[in-house]
């Protein structure tokens, strides 16, 4: 243990000393992908439970791992992450089961999420340079223990300047990509100007280490219309350029434009002007109730685009 605490402790050197001279280059080319949250409401769901199409590129996103402390009143802890999935279910072995039955199966983790344990899941980090450093123990540590693929940012609350809230997520995902950690990464920001203005800031210094943009579509209003929602998804692309923005909708019945008033024929729309990349669901948890039906949806019509 103290000899991978000593290598990584390396790593995070040449990392740091590095960063300045990253340049931008393109992300390479990612197929149509459909990603699914799993794990965070603790419904006892596991990844065999899901369907899976073989024809398209297939995420599981674990939700969350988040450096609070694991107690009834959880603090920050400056980049220690824990996990906070259901730990039961969706376990090492599981990965590896699921993996080898679907070669098309990637499985990552997701940093963050609303809350913990009632508590708001806050960024804030004590310094870039020791958030740095822990995230990227704790992470490694973790993604090599579940053999993970890909990481996802999905922080909504910040207590940090945009700014510090890039360079800390950005020199993370430089040094996972960099050393092979993880294959894969997404952000996951919604229409809100407080959380925007700290993914933009992300994205102009770091966007070309980032895939996928994972946007909270139903994270507006409930009842968005096919036209409103044609529009947000054209406003984010504005706002991320040169991103594979993935159109997304929950099965919690939360808001934005829901497969039963027209989610599909969007998606169809955007099909036709080649701008669909990827669809994801917030969360198999909640598609329990209805059997999967929208993941079945959803692959049936990336399978047919691809």
């Amino acid at each position: 243990m103290e000899f991978f605490k000593f290598c990584i402790s390396l790593l995070v050197l040449q990392t740091l000393l590095t960063i300045s001279r990253i340049t931008a280059t393109v992300s390479p080319s990612c197929p149509v992908v459909f990603r699914e949250y799993i794990g965070a409401l603790g419904k006892n769901v596991t990844f065999s439970d899901v369907p899976i199409n073989p024809n398209v590129e297939f995420h599981f996103l674990l939700s969350f791992a988040i450096d609070y402390t694991n107690t009834i009143s959880p603090e920050p802890t400056n980049g220690d992450f824990l996990i906070y999935w259901d730990t039961d279910n969706l376990t090492p072995s599981h990965i590896s089961s699921i993996k080898a039955k679907h070669k098309n199966v990637r499985v990552g983790m997701s940093l963050g999420g609303d809350t913990v344990n009632g508590k708001n899941a806050t960024f804030a980090p004590t310094s870039i340079t020791s958030w740095v450093r822990n995230a990227i123990y704790s992470i490694t540590k973790i993604a090599k223990e579940y053999n993970l693929d890909a990481i996802d940012i999905d922080y909504e609350h910040f207590n940090v300047d945009p700014d510090t809230f890039a360079e800390c997520i950005g020199r993370l995902l430089y040094f996972l990509k960099q050393n092979n950690v993880i294959s894969y990464t997404s952000i996951a920001p919604y229409a809100d100007d407080s959380v925007q203005v700290h993914y933009l800031a992300l994205w102009r210094k770091y966007g070309h280490l980032i895939d996928y943009i994972n946007f909270q579509f139903y994270a507006y209003v409930k009842g968005t219309t096919i036209p409103q929602f044609l529009q947000y998804f054209e406003t984010q692309r504005c706002n991320y350029k040169g991103g594979k923005i993935l159109v997304s909708f929950g099965t919690n019945n939360i808001g934005g434009l829901s497969p039963e008033h027209g989610f599909f024929d969007a998606c169809t729309i955007l099909r036709s002007q080649g701008k669909l990349h990827g669809i994801f669901i917030w969360s198999a948890d909640d598609s329990m109730k209805d059997h999967f039906r929208y993941e079945k949806l959803s692959q049936n019509l990336l399978a047919s685009a691809t």
